[in-house]
């Protein structure tokens, strides 16, 4: 072997990484991509997490591209968690009795839906909370809703659920088996030792879905809004003697979902928690 050919490097090209990512509209700031991102850098995975803003109208062919594209895995945020149901292959029990979905992942060339949300909801609150017997109130009525109130009353919480279309509430009630449905303004009245808002009011502004006088002292209190990181919400509920739960680790605990359902892998739940402060 010549000398030039023992200096020679030979330059072996890397696959290219597998690429997922989180589908939502509009788009905005969302800390998913920062989170798995670090989980991948973490774990030794060759793998690419983006946002892709999505409009409704563009649904079908968003999820035709990731077909075409072999995209492995797609979070599902708002306002898809409903509709995208219909143009996979096969939709996971659990996520169809929540008749939503938040993660889409791509098995034997077939398109899977499951949902994570609901495991991310009980995590979160058990951080500060035992579930079973426990009154609970859902404001809101939309996907995340759906998560919330189906891990609520499978932890044996009895549950009521609120939101502005009072219809929605009673639909969404008497498809989960929550206890009752009502309007925001009823909470007054309502007695309640958890209380979850799922609603985006509170979302980059200083607006609560709620008035700070019905909060319940001794309470908990989690806002799935986990921007900014202290709603007006949160606020309202410490000054009332309420526990605070931010939005951060309803998100941290889907995701780490996500990706064992991806990879197989347990998440290294401290890097994404440090990654959604970090972004």
């Amino acid at each position: 072997m010549s000398r030039a050919e023992q200096g020679r490097l030979t330059v072996v090209p890397r696959p290219p990484p597998d690429q997922c990512g989180i589908i939502l509209h509009p788009a905005g700031h969302t800390r998913s991509p920062a989170m798995h991102n670090a989980a991948f850098a973490a774990l030794g995975l060759q793998a690419e997490y983006r946002a892709f803003d999505v409009p409704p109208e563009g649904l079908a062919d968003a999820i035709q591209s990731m077909r075409e594209r072999e995209i492995r895995q797609l979070a599902v945020s708002i306002p898809h968690k409903q509709t995208v149901m219909a143009h996979l292959d096969e939709v996971e029990p659990t996520a169809e009795q929540i008749g939503a979905v938040n993660t889409i992942t791509l098995r034997e060339n077939r398109l899977v839906g499951s949902n994570t949300d609901w495991l991310g909801a009980i995590q979160a609150l058990e951080r500060e909370t035992t579930l079973p017997g426990q009154q609970a109130v859902v404001l809101g009525a939309g996907g995340a809703a759906r998560a919330v109130v189906y891990a609520l009353c499978e932890r044996g919480a009895e549950v009521l659920v609120l939101n502005r279309t009072v219809e929605r509430a009673r639909d969404l009630c008497q498809e989960l088996g929550a206890k009752g449905f009502g309007s925001p303004d009823d909470l007054e009245e309502i007695p309640h030792s958890v209380l979850v808002n799922t609603t985006s009011v509170g979302l980059s502004s200083d607006e609560s879905p709620v008035r700070a006088t019905s909060l319940r002292a001794h309470s908990v209190v989690m806002d799935a809004v986990y921007e900014p990181a202290v709603t007006r919400l949160l606020r309202d509920a410490t000054e009332r003697g309420a526990t605070p739960i931010g939005g951060k680790w309803m998100l941290v605990y889907q995701a780490a979902h996500q990706l064992k359902l991806w990879t197989g892998l347990d998440a290294p739940l401290d890097v994404m928690a440090s990654a959604f402060d970090e972004d």
